[in-house]
């Protein structure tokens, strides 16, 4: 008997009894009517789900570098020590009838910030011994008068009669309050220093992703194992959709840590969903605490081992122009990785064209291992580890690759904690330098909470459908950001 063809299309009842092509299934076409059937034989079904990405997650690093910590109100405010000693830079000297005369209207301290009150509050009183330089001359001179709160006129102990002379007339002195000296009998000290108070604030973020799915789809099974970094596994796909979204909002409570700044006023026209207008103000991150606060170095950029060094060698004397914290671990790029690598390979030279067997582990007859975790420098310890956040293709990386010019290689973060006042509490804390502050109270938690609604499972509502969603609000606390190091451009 022929089987009559018909034009391909969905199984339609037939018009009248006859043998049609559409009802049969065909195993030797991978068409319409085949039920996606390619052949009559079975495949070997491979149900595994092949995972050509390896571990798709990037989160993980604050959880290294910090702690978490909760916290009860709409914004975190802490303080942080000022330098103990007084010096200043960008100071203007002029000759004063045979005193050197220092003007203070346009002093900044070493950190750059331009001193209060229009060089008012600089902190020098009678009696004070300074140092004063530019970039050819030190000199040293006693303060004997304060002719107004920003000029200062001091006499040189060397006798010279001209108050400037071997000085720049421009504003590019550097000062530096070293003692003070008096006269027998002398009535006292005139004024009193204070502490400078210094204090930061930076406020949380709410955080929001939900999966939905209908009751159908969720009762549906398919030929394909699922698995995912959460832990999913199963032939329901909504399982592995459900996971995925888990696993990518984990991702952006890291992401959005590091890469968060602070706006002055998103005016939202667009949706109620989002909230009202105002409400978006961003948060400070990682980046931008460190951008405005912290090192920025183009160091360890691959153009040589010595150049590396020297690089790397400028960084260590930042550090010591700071909090010196003894411990510090690096989070690098591949590329600045390789390079730190390479750096610490091309120091060592007493073997065999330049390595050293065995000072690493390494021995002649084996595969050389030049990946370092781990090394010393001056009086410092530095630990270096791979930063997958900035190497994959679909986070960092992509970026990195488009704007090279402001792309981040990496962070050079203090180990330990610091000692601050937390006003909340009222008292002085040891935290780390970075942690993570999330809104908690007696009756809520929101460091990270996950709800499900709809018709599957335990009935919450109508809806015909599965809703998981997602919520986190929390802000990142950069304590001592002049101890960090950006690897940026």
């Amino acid at each position: 008997m022929a089987v009559t063809g018909v034009p391909s299309g969905g199984y339609t009842p037939a018009p009248m009894k006859q043998t049609l092509a559409s009802a049969y299934i065909d195993f030797a076409n991978a068409g319409a009517n085949s039920a996606n059937w390619a052949q009559q034989y079975l495949p070997d079904l491979m149900e595994k789900e092949a995972e050509v990405f390896g571990n798709r997650t990037i989160s993980g690093f604050l959880s290294q570098v910090g702690a978490e910590e909760s916290m009860t109100a709409d914004q975190v405010v802490w303080s942080e020590q000022g330098r103990l000693h007084l010096s200043y830079k960008e100071v203007t000297g002029t000759n004063s009838g045979g005193a050197l005369r220092l003007n203070m209207g346009t002093a900044k301290d070493v950190d750059g910030v331009t001193i209060g009150n229009s060089g008012a509050d600089h902190g020098i009183r009678e009696g004070d011994m300074l140092l004063v330089s530019d970039s050819n001359s030190t000199i040293r001179v006693f303060v004997n008068d304060l002719a107004s709160t920003t000029l200062i006129d001091c006499e040189r102990y060397d006798g010279n009669a001209s108050g400037n002379a071997g000085l720049s007339t421009g504003a590019d002195l550097s000062v530096l309050v070293y003692g003070s000296e008096y006269v027998k009998g002398a009535i006292g000290r005139a004024g009193a220093n204070k502490p400078q108070f210094k204090s930061r604030t930076n406020k949380p973020i709410i955080l929001k992703d939900k999966y939905e799915i209908s009751g159908s789809d969720a009762s549906q099974i398919g030929w394909v194992e699922v698995s995912g970094e959460e832990g999913q596994n199963g032939y329901l796909w909504y399982l592995k959709a459900s996971g995925d979204t888990k696993a990518r909002f984990n991702d952006y409570l890291e992401m959005a840590l590091c890469e968060s700044v602070k706006a002055t006023t998103i005016a939202n026209t667009v949706s109620t969903i989002i909230g009202a207008a105002g409400d978006i103000n961003g948060t400070e991150g990682l980046w931008q605490a460190l951008e405005t606060r912290g090192n920025i170095s183009n160091a360890l950029d691959g153009a040589s081992p010595s150049a590396a060094l020297t690089e790397f060698d400028d960084i260590i004397d930042e550090l010591d122009a700071n909090g010196a914290i003894e411990e510090n671990m690096l989070f690098l790029d591949r590329k600045t990785s390789l390079s730190l690598d390479d750096m610490l390979a091309g120091i060592s030279d007493g073997a065999q064209g330049g390595t050293s067997f065995g000072v690493f582990n390494n021995e002649e007859d084996m595969a050389l291992n030049l990946g370092f975790s781990g090394f010393r420098r001056g009086s410092y310890d530095f630990y270096k580890s791979d930063f997958k956040y900035l190497n994959d293709k679909s986070t960092r990386g992509l970026i990195n690759s488009t704007d090279s010019t402001n792309a981040i290689h990496g962070v050079m973060i203090p180990a330990g904690v610091s000692s601050v006042y937390d006003q909340s509490l009222g008292r002085n804390l040891k935290r780390p330098f970075l942690h993570v502050r999330y809104r908690q109270s007696n009756m809520e938690s929101r460091k990270y909470k996950t709800w499900t609604t709809g018709s599957v499972g335990a009935t919450t509502s109508d809806l015909d459908a599965m809703e998981m969603h997602f919520l986190s609000e929390r802000c990142l606390v950069v304590q001592g950001a002049n101890n960090f190091v950006l690897l940026k451009g």
